[in-house]
């Protein structure tokens, strides 16, 4: 069975969301997102950076969220999730699924260290408004996609739940303006989706 070393707050949702919506059975080790468990020699021999997501698929141990998604569909769930490499939508499902960590976490991550993760002291209000920017930015062409589209690429994909976990995140950060009505409307759609309630809960 496939066994997930999880903590709440992190791309590790986006694996459980993955793992629910195929209906795949698995275990995971929920951790919390401290220190204490991450950094721990026992998950560190998991992950040298003491990060999640890890999965473990019998002596495999595979980290970085969207490895695990693209290693879960080749292995586990063939044909789902993706459309097929010779189909006209296959390009544009690449393109999204990588946009993620191309363009929008990096904003994001600064955007979590400048506002949760850093005490104010030490907070610098400039890098906070840089990243800021270059999140709308960065969003602006997922908004434009979405009209008249409920997914990415139409239907329901893996880019959704690498991009749509992102888009989430970005909402709750204040990210998605309300002028960003498409992106508005799939944030709520990728929330009400039951497996995404069951990661985003776990």
């Amino acid at each position: 069975m496939l066994k997930l070393h999880f903590a709440p707050n992190s791309r590790a949702g986006r694996i459980v969301w993955l793992l629910e919506e195929l209906g795949l059975p698995y275990e995971m080790n929920r951790m919390d997102f401290h220190p204490s468990h991450l950094k721990s020699d026992e998950h560190r021999a998991r992950h040298p950076l003491g990060r999640v997501p890890v999965l473990e698929d019998g002596e495999i141990m595979l980290y970085e969220s969207g490895a695990i998604v693209e290693y879960v569909l080749s292995r586990h769930a063939v044909g789902q999730l993706k459309p097929a490499i010779d189909s006209p939508l296959y390009p544009e499902y690449l393109q999204w699924f990588h946009y993620c960590e191309g363009m929008v976490m990096p904003p994001v991550n600064i955007i979590v260290v400048q506002t949760v993760l850093l005490p104010p002291e030490r907070q610098n209000k400039e890098s906070l408004e840089q990243a800021q920017r270059l999140l709308g930015k960065a969003l602006a062409p997922i908004n434009e996609a979405l009209a008249g589209r409920d997914y990415l690429i139409g239907d329901f994909s893996a880019a959704d739940i690498m991009l749509g976990h992102a888009c989430f995140m970005s909402n709750r950060l204040g990210g998605v303006t309300d002028d960003m009505s498409e992106l508005k409307g799939y944030v709520e759609r990728v929330s009400n989706r039951a497996a995404f309630q069951t990661a985003i809960n776990a």
